[in-house]
């Protein structure tokens, strides 16, 4: 007995079934998670349809829903009522006019299927196989649960929802991660750290990880630490608690982090260091070194990162390895004070830390008028462009 189930063939044939059950699992579940993003857009696109043809709008609208949750809790069961019909209704709206949407015209055999065309005689079309079920999810392109659109749904600009989106598909973000990405304003927050074009780039292809400066958010945010702000606290402190939190930090760090040590000692000419904390970035191919300063950051604290930094690149890295980047994580720092102490290709960053979630208005305000500065410093060359375009 023992001599089968070790040999070579039986372990293969085990891991095959594993495969396939997990495989079905998968499928299972991203099938009903389709079928109910589905349902609830053809519920919407039939509510939408309902009330334009009413003779006054709103005042049928409120009525239409009241009566068919009504009908529809007392035929199909629980589970339907008149906020969950405005949210399909919402969720027609916002998502009708999608450019993937437009997939749906390519159902028809012989010509064009319209994109109205009822749920129920797509279905028909539609029998149970696997192949079909993935036929029905290259018409429709919801990846993601009908939770994660109720949180999508919620965000007005377009370019902001568009950017949650992708980063949710891409990064298999939970429902309720997605809803602490949101509330923790992660889009303003890169989107500060960028050009105008690197603001534009992250609503059509997400965070794009190509050079240091990308994984920059400002301010980080640490709100999962449960310290007070009105507290005092020392780095130490602050330090220990980013440890007894090290998986939701990296997750607020981003894409690509590996921690490594803490503390790391390094002896140069008989004198003793010590960086707060190492991680490396495997997209980047790089140490990435952080310290932690719980006041404002001066021009010393930049100079001691830069030996660092040094350090690591002489000693340290790979010759393989792309440069070291340094982190300067504070409370408060000066941007001109930044740009004075270091040269121009630094690979050293500043960014402010919070220990609570940020306003959302006000970085929104912020992003607003930052946009509006810039066109204003770069008006001739973006013009010259558009005409390039």
């Amino acid at each position: 007995m023992n001599d089968i189930i070790n040999n070579q063939n039986t372990s293969e044939f085990f891991e095959n079934v594993a495969q396939i059950i997990e495989q079905a699992r998968h499928f299972v579940g991203r099938t009903a998670d389709l079928t109910m993003c589905v349902t609830y857009f053809e519920v919407g696109r039939m509510i939408v349809e309902e009330e334009q043809g009413g003779k006054t709008r709103a005042e049928y609208g409120r009525k239409l829903l009241a009566e068919l949750s009504a009908f529809l809790n007392g035929r199909v069961g629980k589970g339907f009522s008149e906020s969950t019909l405005r949210n399909a209704r919402q969720f027609y709206q916002i998502y009708a006019n999608s450019i993937q949407l437009a997939m749906l015209t390519e159902l028809s055999d012989s010509k064009k299927t319209p994109v109205h065309q009822p749920f129920d005689s797509i279905f028909n079309q539609i029998t149970q196989n696997q192949i079909q079920q993935a036929m029905l999810a290259e018409l429709y392109p919801f990846k993601l649960s009908w939770s994660h659109y109720l949180v999508l749904m919620r965000i007005k600009n377009d370019d902001e929802r568009r950017f949650y989106e992708l980063e949710a598909v891409k990064q298999q973000w939970p429902y309720r991660f997605l809803q602490r990405q949101y509330g923790s304003s992660l889009y303003e927050r890169l989107a500060l750290s960028r050009d105008k074009d690197g603001v534009m780039r992250l609503a059509k292809e997400g965070q794009i990880i190509e050079e240091p400066k990308d994984m920059m958010k400002n301010p980080l945010v640490l709100e999962f630490l449960n310290m007070a702000e009105d507290v005092l606290y020392s780095e130490t402190d602050l330090e220990n608690a980013i440890i007894s939190k090290l998986s939701q930090f990296l997750l607020e760090l981003g894409k690509g982090f590996l921690f490594e040590a803490r503390q790391k000692r390094f002896t140069f000419d008989e004198q003793s260091f010590f960086v707060d904390l190492v991680f490396y970035n495997r997209l980047l191919g790089c140490y990435v070194l952080i310290d932690l300063k719980n006041d404002v950051l001066t021009h010393q604290d930049l100079g001691q990162m830069s030996m660092y930094v040094n350090y690591f690149d002489r000693y340290v890295k790979l010759d393989k390895e792309t440069p070291t980047v340094g982190i300067l994580l504070c409370k408060k720092k000066n941007d001109n004070i930044v740009e004075l102490t270091l040269p121009k290709d630094s690979n050293i960053y500043a960014s402010e830390y919070s220990l609570y979630l940020p306003d959302k208005a006000l970085l929104q305000r912020k992003l607003a008028e930052w946009i509006e500065e810039f066109e204003e410093a770069h008006g001739d060359k973006l013009d010259e462009a558009d005409k390039e375009d």
